[in-house]
């Protein structure tokens, strides 16, 4: 479908930090199950996280899109921000992201507009392309911000990808994780095909986008002149955003219609750098944006010291495995379950770039690690997933690593 091109509704900005002050702190929450438990605890935790992270002064709180995953409750976005927004007063709320691949424009449009209806001016609408050409691109069941998607073109990218870590001013750049094994998996055929109305076909991504700005604007078209409104939807105070894995279409696509962009450490670290680079070299201004915007992920642990802590972030390599042997999102375990694990080397090298990239430590040496992160992606922004098997635990560490960002806390802070 040709539509005009367009520029996202736009919405304010944070303001510009002062010198020595720390770029803002978002989180994004997939809602985990863990062992033992169930979904309505992890959807109710869920909403209990959001007023935290209201009242401890994080700027935006995004929900995940997972499916067929046991240990993930955020199976659909919207209603859920449906729910965080009206139990918070003015946190920014939104998606990261929407599978736009599973959804027409229109109904996402129709969605988020519903939402905005109520609870005007705090909605950001984060896209994603899962379920794009999947003959090509590879299901991972954890890809947030970006959705469960591999990185666009990732199995012939990893062939040729360098073997060895390196480490770029300080931040941990690994090897690229080969999905070529998920790829053959009949598990991830079965539910891409459950996720699509059988014979359906997904247009490409950027006319996706162009349809959901369109809809958004009251501009759309049909190829023979039709207009259709997205009612509600029209007019919403909406801001779009694109998530991405690597320099591949969803970077282009946010540079090139001047839309925010979210980057992907915490899933995708070997690709990070070049996902930001692609972006900012395909950017041109627009309606929403005058200049880049990137926010880029990571996986945090914080405790009172490294050692609790690491304690803590015992289960998530556990918990990755399941994801990259592709059984999925398993409940998160304890950490005596991941105690009790056997671990191969075959286990360890599946989950070692994950595992190596995860920031677990006391508030001053996490926030020294985010430091290091902003510094080298330029972010302007940092967007933190806290995933710990009891719920107390993963509060108190957005209570700790708030504490210590805003305080500016740590070796080389303000520097």
């Amino acid at each position: 479908m040709s539509v005009p091109r367009s520029a996202a509704q736009p919405a304010p900005r944070p303001d510009p930090q002062p010198a020595g002050r720390p770029v803002p702190l978002s989180i994004l929450d997939l809602s985990p199950i863990p062992s033992g438990g169930g979904a309505a605890d992890a959807l109710r935790n869920s909403i209990d996280l959001a007023r935290n992270a209201e009242r401890l002064g994080y700027l935006r709180y995004w929900v995940a899109e997972h499916h067929f995953a046991a240990g993930v409750a955020s199976s659909a976005p919207a209603v859920l921000i449906g729910f965080i927004a009206a139990a918070t007063s003015h946190i920014r709320v939104g998606s990261g992201a929407v599978q736009l691949g599973h959804q027409t424009p229109i109904a996402v449009v129709e969605q988020f507009g519903l939402i905005d209806a109520l609870h005007p001016g705090r909605l950001d609408l984060g896209l994603g392309r899962s379920g794009q050409r999947r003959a090509e691109i590879v299901a991972e069941a954890h890809q947030t911000p970006q959705g469960a998607q591999a990185p666009q073109g990732a199995l012939a990218a990893t062939a040729a990808a360098p073997r060895e870590s390196r480490v770029v001013d300080g931040l941990l750049i690994p090897p690229a994780f080969s999905f070529a094994e998920v790829a053959r998996s009949p598990r991830l055929a079965l539910q891409a095909a459950l996720l699509q109305q059988p014979g359906a076909r997904t247009p490409d991504f950027a006319d996706q986008v162009d349809e959901v700005i369109a809809f958004i604007e009251g501009t759309y078209r049909s190829r023979d002149g039709i207009e259709a409104h997205a009612v509600p939807g029209e007019g919403a105070e909406v801001e779009l955003w694109i998530l991405g894995s690597s320099g591949g279409q969803s970077a282009r696509v946010a540079g090139e219609r001047g839309l925010p962009f979210a980057a992907n450490y915490h899933v995708s670290p070997s690709s990070v750098l070049e996902a930001v680079e692609a972006y900012r070299e395909a950017f041109i201004p627009s309606k929403a944006l005058s200049e880049p915007y990137v926010v880029v992920s990571a996986d945090v642990v914080v405790a009172e010291d490294d050692a609790t802590a690491r304690e803590l972030a015992k289960p998530y390599g556990l918990w990755v495995r399941g994801i990259r042997t592709g059984q999925g999102a398993i409940p998160y375990p304890t950490p005596e379950e991941a105690d009790a694990h056997v671990w191969s080397d075959a286990d360890r090298e599946l989950v070692a770039d994950r595992v190596d990239t995860q920031f677990a430590g006391s508030p001053e040496t996490v926030a020294e690690r985010l430091r290091v992160l902003q510094r080298v992606t330029g972010a302007d922004e940092l967007l933190v997933t806290t995933i710990t098997h009891r719920h107390a635990d993963r509060v108190r560490s957005y209570e700790l690593l708030a504490e210590a960002w805003q305080a500016g806390r740590g070796p080389g802070a303000g520097s």
